[in-house]
């Protein structure tokens, strides 16, 4: 499985951004693809998770600024993101989970100036 995630950029605080994610190789039906992010100096942390019936799970913080969506049949998983702030910027990961396990794309990243 390969993730190719795109989108990321520099925007203003308050601003929008939306990466999108695509899936190749061997894709399974039944599977959960999400978003993670890694802050400079901090731990990578899940942002929002969605399953292929399309179940959501945000983190806390994200709630009512992001949205997470995905197309079964283009195997892509988006990430709208509204009303972004500064603590925002990090580099977002999109992950693929199946029964054989996690697979990581490369990051794209996002800064949020103030």
């Amino acid at each position: 499985v390969q993730l190719q995630a795109s989108g990321g950029g520099l925007v203003q605080a308050g601003g929008s951004l939306r990466l999108s994610c695509l899936a190749s190789g061997n894709i399974f039906s039944i599977s959960d693809m999400g978003w993670y992010r890694q802050a400079p100096g901090k731990q990578r942390e899940k942002v929002a998770l969605i399953g292929s019936g399309g179940l959501t799970d945000y983190a806390d913080s994200m709630k009512g600024r992001f949205t997470i969506s995905r197309d079964n049949d283009k195997k892509t998983v988006d990430l709208q993101m509204n009303s972004l702030k500064p603590e925002d910027t990090a580099v977002y990961y999109c992950n693929y989970i199946d029964r054989r396990g996690t697979y990581w794309g490369h990051g794209t990243l996002v800064t949020v100036s103030s």
